[in-house]
């Protein structure tokens, strides 16, 4: 008799078995799928004002018999699924804010939410594809509270709040929820996450080792001139003046002095304010801005030459100017080690020819800071009807996503939980 042939056999038909189980509660799981993410959708609520987002969430972790807790930065739910035997630790993670936006499109479950925001009232949405973010992962919660007996460690999903960042004054986001220990307790050894796109095909994910997505850095420029009559300039310091040659110097630093063949650099100002008279040049002038950088030492070397040419600029048009700055993400680094061992999961779930290459963006994501502490991987998920030629960006009113495309986000996140834990 063969028992390696048997030994084959038994091993493959517990493997064929497991996986038809898994593809059983996938399809039973996508209609509760779309239906919280419709709810979500027809209920945002703000950066930390989740509450009845989060209460929704705890619910039903609870009813999988899944140890949650609740409060972690304000408003985010942490949950930990303990699987058959101990192992290493992986955490999911999906951002539960929507943004002060006020719905355009024609959808059944449109919101109508209104909220206060910066002192305005504003309609509220799910612009970006949070809602589907959150009802994604609940739906992988739910598959792989079926299947804890079979998982070598543990996973925590983490439903995190104010991506969009907190508001003015307060803290919030992936920072505060590090900050009150959400990787440690137990220890969490990776941790994946994903972003919804309204521009990429449905089926299809989109990867990239190293950098990802950008740091954001926000900054302030004031410029001191000195007063005087609009018609006699040579009595005053212009500030207008000093602004218009600061931002054209800036521009210099990504075009002449950075090797854009290596990684993408953006240097925008995008307000100014000073004056209150046409006839009147005014005493100071405000810019305020946005860094972007997807390398280390380039974003330092940007941050370096802006400060030294807004204080010599200024200086040598007779005024001072300072500058500050603020970060609001580090860069989202998918880690080389994990991205390569990962990789063949993406091309399992999806398909080789499905999963794709893709360029860095400089759009900025505070999932980078988990990845500041543990190895990390982020990837795009395909959001758009295939065929579609006119999809609408996100952050935009008219935002849309065809809810064909999480069923694979939640095969995904599932699979790559699965296959982490049993690495060696």
């Amino acid at each position: 008799m063969n028992y390696c042939l048997l030994l084959f056999c038994f091993f493959g038909s517990l493997v064929l078995n497991a996986q038809t189980a898994l593809e059983s509660d996938f399809k039973a799981v996508e209609s509760k799928v779309i239906e919280w993410r419709r709810h979500f959708h027809e209920h945002p609520e703000l950066s930390n004002q989740e509450f009845k987002t989060s209460e929704k969430i705890a619910q039903h972790l609870k009813s999988l018999g899944i140890e949650v807790q609740t409060g972690i930065a304000k408003t985010g739910v942490v949950g930990l699924l303990k699987g058959n035997t101990p192992g290493k630790v992986v955490a999911l993670r999906a951002d539960i804010d929507a943004l002060p936006v006020t719905e355009r499109n024609d959808l059944p479950f449109k919101s109508t939410v209104k909220a206060e925001f910066m002192g305005s009232e504003t309609g509220v949405m799910h612009a970006c594809g949070h809602d589907t973010h959150t009802a994604m992962l609940m739906g992988v919660a739910e598959v792989l509270s079926k299947h804890r007996d079979k998982i070598n460690g543990s996973v925590k999903f983490i439903f995190q709040p104010a991506e969009e960042g907190p508001p003015p004054g307060e803290e919030g986001g992936a920072k505060l929820m590090i900050k009150e220990g959400v990787l440690e307790n137990p220890k969490v050894d990776a941790i994946f996450g994903l972003h919804i796109n309204s521009a990429t095909p449905v089926g299809t994910i989109k990867y990239k080792s190293g950098g990802i997505m950008a740091a954001v850095e926000r900054f302030v420029i004031n410029i001191k001139g000195k007063q005087s009559h609009g018609s006699q300039p040579w009595l005053g310091v212009d500030p207008i003046l000093i602004s218009a040659k600061i931002i054209d110097g800036l521009q210099s630093i990504v075009s002449r002095e950075l090797d854009l063949t290596e990684e993408a650099a953006v240097i925008t100002v995008g307000k100014i304010s000073s004056g209150v008279r046409f006839n009147i040049i005014p005493e100071s002038a405000e810019l305020i801005g946005t860094v972007r950088s997807l390398d280390p030492e380039m974003k330092a070397k940007i941050i370096k030459r802006m400060t030294e040419m807004t204080e010599t600029i200024a200086k040598a048009y007779g005024g001072e100017a300072t500058i500050s700055f603020e970060n609001q993400t580090a860069i989202t680094y998918n880690d080389p080690a994990l991205t390569v061992a990962m990789l063949p999961t993406l091309q399992k779930v999806a398909g080789t020819d499905n999963v794709v290459l893709t360029k860095a963006a400089t759009i900025g994501e505070d999932f980078s800071y988990f990845q500041e502490i543990i190895p990390g991987h982020y990837f795009f998920l395909g959001g758009m009807t295939p065929g579609n030629t006119a999809a609408f960006p996100h952050h935009t009113p008219d935002f849309v996503i065809d809810e064909s495309g999480m069923l694979l986000g939640v095969k995904t996140m599932t699979q790559l939980a699965n296959d982490y834990l049993a690495m060696e």
